[in-house]
């Protein structure tokens, strides 16, 4: 059902930069001078222990933190001055799904739609690409924590994103909704994608580059050979 995007804007070769990228919690280091590229189309996995930074690191792409040094670059947009720009560019499944729980999942769909300018159709097809045609109506407080995530990846893909920033997205998934998902999020998408997961195995498969950190800072980065 997914497409890659459709946006005529041209995409640059390096849809993500970041160089010598740090990030405080006030006195805290949550990432500490972290640089990398990432081409566009490829998918970048980034691994490490609790409290890495690996969900700093998202959210500073996403544009829901600004950086405190460093320079950063998404879709070829300067962040934070520029991130206006890019923020309909980005699709952010965070580790938690974060819905409105006492709206149905056609409802939670429909809102994300007419914020993007995002016609009808659009939800109808996600509803079905996911699984969730049958349950559309029902709120989605009533739903399992894997359904949540389903309508969450749905609702990540609405707007045809460039880039894709996925925080464990297959947690709570069973096999037949990964297979659901994987046109929408994983490889099969074709999109640029920055993977936080930790699971070694599948991220090294995932991905075309690894990016480990620890206490906030680079561990390694090299190229994944899946």
């Amino acid at each position: 059902m997914s497409s890659p995007p459709s946006s005529t804007q041209q995409t640059p070769s390096n849809a993500v930069e970041a160089d010598g990228l740090t990030r405080r919690y006030g006195d805290r280091v949550a990432l500490d001078r972290v640089s990398f590229a990432l081409k566009a189309g490829q998918t970048l996995a980034v691994l490490g222990p609790n409290g890495a930074g690996k969900t700093t690191l998202l959210k500073v792409l996403a544009t829901l933190l600004r950086p405190h040094e460093g320079d950063v670059r998404v879709l070829g947009s300067a962040l934070p001055a520029e991130a206006w720009k890019v923020r309909g560019q980005v699709g952010y499944l965070g580790h938690e799904p974060a819905l409105y729980r006492s709206l149905s999942a056609r409802e939670n769909l429909l809102f994300a739609a007419r914020l993007h300018g995002v016609g009808e159709t659009r939800v109808n097809e996600l509803l079905e690409a996911v699984g969730l045609t049958r349950r559309a109506a029902d709120r989605v407080e009533e739903f399992s924590r894997g359904m949540r995530q389903r309508i969450a990846a749905a609702r990540a893909v609405l707007h045809d994103p460039a880039l894709l920033l996925l925080d464990e997205p297959l947690s709570a998934l069973d096999v037949r909704a990964v297979e659901l998902l994987d046109p929408l999020i994983g490889r099969g998408s074709g999109r640029t994608r920055v993977l936080v997961t930790h699971d070694i195995e599948r991220g090294r498969a995932e991905a075309d580059q690894v990016l480990a950190i620890r206490g906030g800072r680079m561990v390694a980065l090299e190229e994944a050979f899946a």
